[in-house]
């Protein structure tokens, strides 16, 4: 009879049914294994043992001390349930100096048994000040039943580790769980292959979970997360190379264009020159295409930067082969923009067997699942029989009626996920396996697209759009400096009075109407810990406020959201015409407003936007000849995040750079988006943003690995470790490429 290997028991076996039903459901955990690789989020530190005459105020210490003196007072309360409560003051003494300690309420019955006078314990808590005198209120405590001086060291330094928990199970519990199974660490298969453990001195996987639960000293803490940071990214990336191979071995049809056809054809018209990142990426892209084996490439840049410009190049590459390109868009919105500008940058190029058409013309179709029968039987037709070269659509074009002649190239807008049951219908569309890019118009850190998008190889467009102005961006401190923002002001005038105009962006509106809900998202657009209680600042008031004060005399408008549409309209066009000098909006204009007289931008509050939010607004300035200034007003205090944040902002232009900077503010599940769904499947002590060079690291070391044995025959550990991490719903996942 086979014996279960210890890592694949069942908790129910190991700890009873009650708590593994807990574990499972609220934690994802079911083996000894799983519970094992649940790690500790952080680890409580008692602090150092301190004298009490050198007692630090605001940090948390330790001190050995004998109880001088224990008092219960009572006194009228309205809380209590006979309108009395009561209150536990206990003073001791180690020699050097007095310290109060303070219960209060249902806290005061156990250590007013315990806490005798004469009696020895240690005493752990916050350093605080009260009516003059330093006390620790509600510490914990250790009786100590010897002098050994090893007890209070020991108790003293202790790490205690606090896990992910959930209200039906402590952090305390899943502890003295773990406790049960730690023993089965030693029996962990190790899934790095032991030339890459020894080369990077990494400790055996078994030391590392004995270390990461039970530390003696942070060196134990930082040995064992070294170690699990290389499993997780390097399995991830073992993953990923194991879909790059299988993708490699697949055929294709190269797609080489004609030297003099529709592509030529088309650059000749171009009323203006390809920027150098874009004949790059091309280049790069066309590369791929002349293949005989899929390509899978993600295209990333800045809003602007040219991208469909560049995926329009690649589909009509493939046109001039003889193959027909699909765009598949997200949503009918973007699907119908899409096809608006394609067609309008192609001209008569897009209207191939039209009167008017010109000899190297294509027909450019739209395939939405709202279109009406006869639109959408025509648009089918043209598929077949290959007339159209060019289809952009939504998801319409995955289904089983949708056929084409010669189906060469896939492109894939907005970073949309694209699931492996998805792609295979395309594949079944082509007389092979057609080429695929992916489009986002987010930059994305490095990390992140070697670890979501992994199973593709990544072009970027970083260059700034020509003809785009440099644009200073500053941190006005109103609280600490309020004749900055009278400053601010001042320049705002001064750009008017230079025959340009400005933006003046708000959280919210403010007028009678407003959504409650909506002020107070906004007002938590800040962190909890930053939030402020006065409500964000409002388009009206501050509209209302420059107005009758320091930009008296110009004329100011305002624009929300909510106004009729006509209204907007109206006041755009004043704007955008001139007649407008200051529009105090909302972030309506983030997206689409293109004033390029527009030189200044004051963002009030800014600290309750986005990283990215602020980065979009602040492209709205800066769009013509003359220089951009941007001002980013805040009443936060300096040292906080939320200032740093705006440092950051006002320090770069480079959205890649930003990225990164948002990136380290949001938790990892919010970036890895389906990657993190499930206990089992998530990255649990790798940082995509900190560990890049692990990352990268790991995704050599695992193409060479499976280049050499693509089965991994020679790892059973990483083949166990591979299935245990991706489940079913990840494997998935990391197969949209």
């Amino acid at each position: 009879m086979d014996l279960v290997p210890a890592l694949e028991e069942p908790l129910k076996k190991v700890l009873g049914p009650p708590t593994a039903k807990v574990m499972a459901e609220h934690l994802g955990l079911h083996t000894v294994g799983d519970l094992l690789h649940h790690y500790p989020r952080r680890y409580e530190e008692r602090g150092q043992l301190t004298h009490l005459a050198d007692l630090p105020m605001d940090e948390h210490v330790t001190v050995v001390a004998q109880v001088a003196d224990a008092r219960l007072h009572t006194f009228a309360s309205s809380k209590a349930p006979r309108g009395k409560g009561q209150r536990l003051e206990v003073t001791i003494t180690d020699g050097s100096g007095r310290l109060q300690l303070v219960f209060f309420g249902n806290g005061v019955h156990k250590p007013h048994k315990d806490l005798l006078p004469g009696t020895r314990a240690m005493f752990s808590g916050k350093v605080s000040l009260f009516n003059r005198r330093l006390q620790l209120a509600h510490p914990a405590y250790e009786l100590l039943r010897s002098d050994s001086d090893e007890t209070v060291e020991t108790w003293a330094g202790a790490l205690i580790p606090i896990y992910p928990a959930t209200a039906k199970l402590e952090s305390w519990k899943i502890g003295k769980a773990i406790q049960t199974v730690l023993p089965s660490a030693q029996e962990a298969v190790d899934p790095l292959p032991d030339s890459l453990r020894e080369g990077r001195g990494l400790v055996p996987l078994p030391e590392a979970l004995l270390k990461i639960h039970r530390p003696h000293t942070k060196a134990d803490i930082e040995d064992a997360r070294a170690r699990l940071k290389w499993d997780e990214a390097f399995v991830l990336q073992v993953a990923l190379a194991r879909r790059r191979h299988a993708d490699s071995q697949l055929p294709a049809v190269p797609r080489r264009p004609a030297p003099d056809g529709l592509l030529s054809a088309f650059d000749d018209r171009l009323p203006f020159t390809l920027t150098e990142g874009q004949l790059k990426v091309s280049k790069e892209i066309f590369d791929d295409l002349a293949t005989d084996h899929p390509m899978h490439r993600l295209l990333q840049g800045e809003v602007g930067s040219g991208k469909t410009l560049v995926a329009l190049r690649a589909m009509l590459a493939v046109v001039d082969a003889g193959g027909q390109a699909a765009m598949l868009a997200p949503t009918e919105v973007l699907a119908q923009q899409h096809h608006r500008s394609v067609v309008e940058m192609m001209g008569n190029l897009a209207e191939g067997g039209m009167l008017g058409g010109v000899e190297d013309a294509t027909k450019v179709v739209l395939l939405t699942g709202s279109m009406g029968a006869a639109g959408r039987r025509q648009a089918l037709l043209d598929l077949v029989t290959g007339e159209a070269g060019i289809v952009i659509g939504t998801h319409a074009l995955i289904e089983d009626k949708v056929q084409f002649h010669d189906l060469g190239l896939v492109v894939v807008d907005e970073q949309h996920r694209f699931g492996v049951e998805q792609r295979d219908a395309l594949r079944g569309k082509g007389k092979q396996p057609p080429h695929l890019l992916v489009m986002t118009a987010t930059p994305i850190p490095r990390t992140v697209a070697m670890t979501v998008f992994g199973d593709l190889e990544t072009s970027v467009l970083d260059q700034l759009p020509a003809g785009r102005s440099p644009i200073a961006s500053h941190v006005v401190p109103a609280a600490d400096k309020p004749h900055f923002l009278a400053r601010a002001w001042d320049r705002v005038r001064e750009e008017v009075e230079g025959g340009h105009q400005a933006y003046v962006v708000c959280p919210r509106i403010g007028d009678e109407e407003d959504d409650p809900k909506k002020a107070r998202k906004a007002q938590k657009a800040a962190p909890e810990d930053e939030a402020e209680k006065r409500p964000p600042l409002a388009v009206l008031e501050v509209a209302d406020q420059l107005a009758r004060g320091p930009l008296k005399g110009l004329r100011i408008e305002v624009l929300y959201g909510r106004m009729p549409p006509d209204d907007k309209d109206a006041v755009m066009r004043r704007f955008a015409a001139g007649d407008t000098d200051v529009l105090v909006a909302t972030t309506v204009i983030e997206v689409g407003v293109n004033v390029p007289n527009a030189t200044a931008m004051v963002i009030m509050d800014a600290d309750r936007f986005g990283v990215s939010q602020l980065h979009q607004l602040r492209g709205r300035v800066g769009r013509g000849s003359a220089p951009g200034l941007c001002l980013l007003v805040s009443e936060m205090p300096e040292a906080t995040p939320a200032r740093q944040r705006l440092a950051a902002v006002a320090a770069t232009l480079d959205g890649f750079e930003l990225s990164r900077i948002d990136l380290e503010q949001r938790r990892e599940g919010d970036v890895l988006g389906q990657a993190q769904s499930g206990a089992r499947s998530s990255l649990r002590v790798l940082a995509v943003i900190e560990d890049e060079e692990i990352i990268a690291e790991a995704r050599r070391e695992a193409a060479a690995i499976v280049a050499a044995d693509p089965e991994l025959t020679g790892l059973p550990g990483l083949r166990t470790a591979l299935d245990a991490l991706l489940d079913e719903e990840r494997e998935q996942y990391l197969e949209k490429g």
